[in-house]
């Protein structure tokens, strides 16, 4: 099976000034590119026939090419969809996701201030991420590299996930230098909750994962 980087559904330049034009040019056309060049390349060497979704699931028995690369590809091709340019989505979630945000986290601003903590302390590269996990509970966590929570026993907390932000140096440096936090700070301005919702509604919520092409 051969993978390949989806494009952005908006332009390179659509998500300033909050992350800018360098930064998503260098992200997507060669970080992510090359993440989707080396996965191909050890499907290859290992007669891998796997699709993402199944890579992503069976990453600890397939060795450190295919784990890192394809988690790096599945968590890539899920985040740029998790933004959008200012003035195109709803600005916090919505309908039932709102509801279960206050339900589990107790506010929305507490959801917040605890995803914001697991972006700000997770050591090194990673990221941090939403998901659903035991019995539809919502619940945050952070995972090193490009793992994610899908990657059962690999990871602190599996759950499907619905919100990812990406805290690698490459995602920021350009613009924020080592600023990690005002990058965090800046991100949620640019946060799709539409689609975010729409994950929890069509998939995570029924138990499903969200597939890479939704």
């Amino acid at each position: 099976m051969t993978f390949s980087v989806p494009a952005l559904p908006y332009t390179y330049e659509a998500l300033n000034p909050h992350v800018d034009t360098e930064t998503m040019v260098k992200h997507h056309d060669f970080h992510h590119n090359a993440y989707v060049t080396n996965l191909n390349n050890a499907v290859t060497a290992q007669n891998c026939t796997l699709d993402l979704n199944s890579i992503v699931a069976k990453a600890g028995q397939l060795g450190a090419a295919i784990r890192n690369n394809g988690g790096g590809h599945y968590n890539h091709s899920l985040f740029w969809k998790m933004m959008a340019p200012i003035g195109t989505s709803n600005v916090k979630p919505t309908g039932l996701l709102a509801k279960k945000i206050d339900e589990d986290f107790g506010s929305f601003d507490t959801f917040k201030k605890e995803f914001t903590t697991a972006a700000i302390t997770r050591f090194g590269s990673g990221w941090a991420w939403l998901g659903v996990g035991e019995q539809g509970k919502l619940a945050v966590s952070s995972t090193p590299n490009q793992d994610n929570p899908l990657m059962e026993g690999l990871v602190d907390k599996t759950m499907i996930p619905i919100l990812g932000l990406d805290v690698w140096e490459h995602a920021y440096y350009l613009k924020y230098q080592n600023r990690r936090p005002e990058y965090i700070e800046n991100w949620w301005n640019v946060v799709n909750w539409d689609k975010v919702v729409q994950y929890y509604d069509d998939y995570a919520s029924k138990g499903e994962v969200v597939p890479i092409d939704a």
